[in-house]
C-alpha cells in the first residue's frame, strides 16, 4: 500500500472515527466517512488487548495485504479506519479476508 493510500494524521483518525459511520464483526471494526479525493484512504490500528508489539505488528501486515488485494472492494470517496479486534487471531487469514470482504459488502 502506498504512502498516498494512508491516513496518518492523528486529527483525521479522531474526525472519522467520532464523525462516520460505524460497522462491526467480531474480526473488525471498521469506520468510514465520506470525503472530496478520488482515491480511498485506510487507518489500520490494533489495541493492545490484540498482544504484544510483534503479534500487533503482524496483524497490521495482514491487513494492510488484505486491503491491498481487495482494494476494488472499497469505495473510492470514502476514508476508513479499520480497528482489529481479538477475533482475528482465532481464524485463518482467509477467513478474515472474508470476514473483511462481508463488512464491505454492508457499506
Amino acid at each position: 500500500m502506498n504512502k498516498e493510500y494512508i491516513v496518518k494524521d492523528n486529527t483525521k483518525f479522531n474526525e472519522i472515527i467520532n464523525n462516520g459511520k460505524k460497522i462491526s464483526n467480531s474480526e473488525f471494526i471498521i469506520f468510514y466517512k465520506q470525503k472530496n479525493e478520488m482515491t480511498p484512504k485506510f487507518g489500520i490500528t490494533a489495541p493492545k488487548k490484540i498482544g504484544n508489539a510483534v503479534i500487533r505488528n503482524k496483524c497490521k501486515r495482514q491487513v494492510r495485504n488484505m486491503v491491498y488485494l481487495n482494494n476494488l472492494l472499497f469505495k473510492k470517496y470514502n476514508n476508513y479506519i479499520i480497528i482489529i479486534r481479538k477475533g482475528f487471531l482465532l481464524n485463518s487469514f482467509k477467513q478474515n479476508e472474508l470476514s473483511l470482504i462481508d463488512l464491505l459488502g454492508g457499506i
